[in-house]
């Protein structure tokens, strides 16, 4: 049984960072895509950023290009988001995803059970 369990949410002031995790377990993504959603109430959910493939290319949402950073541990099988200059807009559930190949939800099999980003500001 294939489990991504994310953690790391929680309240933070606008400028302010957070780090979310997600562990993966029952299967390895290391030559497909992992990546982080987000959606916030009333609203789509939304590609935030991925890490696609062996080569680890990382690809971002335009409005967080530059504040936040995927990146992989192949080894400990995780996933992690680093948020800096975190902006009251950035308020949403953050969902882990894995098993894509692109920015689109539709594309990932599997789903972690969201964790909450709040931003004050």
């Amino acid at each position: 049984q294939v489990q991504l369990v994310e953690s790391g949410g929680g309240l933070v002031q606008a400028g302010g960072s957070l780090r979310l995790s997600c562990a993966a377990s029952g299967r390895t993504f290391s030559n497909s895509a992992m990546g982080w959603f987000r959606q916030a109430p009333g609203k789509e959910r939304e590609f935030v950023a991925a890490v696609i493939g062996s080569g680890g290319s990382t690809y971002y949402a335009d409005s967080v290009k530059g504040r936040f950073t995927i990146s992989r541990d192949n080894a400990k099988n995780t996933l992690s988001l680093q948020m800096n200059s975190l902006k009251p807009e950035d308020t949403a559930v953050y969902y882990c995803a894995g098993g894509g190949w692109s920015s689109r939800p539709d594309d990932y099999d599997y789903w972690g059970q969201g964790t909450q980003v709040t931003v004050s500001s």
